[in-house]
């Protein structure tokens, strides 16, 4: 799997399965933020709303508060890769930029890494997670 597939498949499918809206049996009914629609909470954490999209930011958040060293995955490709347990080395993250088509300096990590960040958010939004709008260009 790729590098991009793995990270949109940890926040958007934590459970296995290829669809968002295949929550588990265990669910607990909450009120959906903004909406009438009802959400539930999977086992895991993640809100799946009445629309079927997950909430990008409280699949993070619960992952960073169970998490024991302090990562910022709103503003971090680094730290957002390390809260999924994947690899964030340099060369991983080369490896992602291929797979996102980036057309920069990949020496230039610093400038790779906010590029990074950005399309990774829009590929989560594009595959059906509800990302907040602070993080939307």
């Amino acid at each position: 799997m790729s590098l991009l597939g793995s990270i949109v498949s940890k926040i958007l499918h934590p459970f296995g399965g290829g669809d968002a809206q295949a929550a588990p049996a265990q669910t607990d009914a909450q009120p959906s933020a903004g909406g009438d629609a009802p959400a539930s909470t999977p086992a895991g954490g993640g809100v799946i709303g009445g629309s079927g999209t997950v909430d990008v930011e409280q699949v993070l958040n619960g992952m960073a508060a169970k998490n024991g060293q302090p990562l910022n995955w709103r503003t971090s490709i680094v730290d957002m890769m390390k809260l999924l347990d994947l690899d964030s080395s340099l060369t991983a993250r080369k490896q992602l930029a291929d797979e996102l088509h980036y057309t920069g300096d990949k020496e230039d990590s610093a400038s790779m890494n906010v590029w990074l960040h950005k399309q990774v958010i829009k590929k989560l939004e594009e595959n059906g997670g509800k990302v907040p709008a602070d993080l939307k260009d």
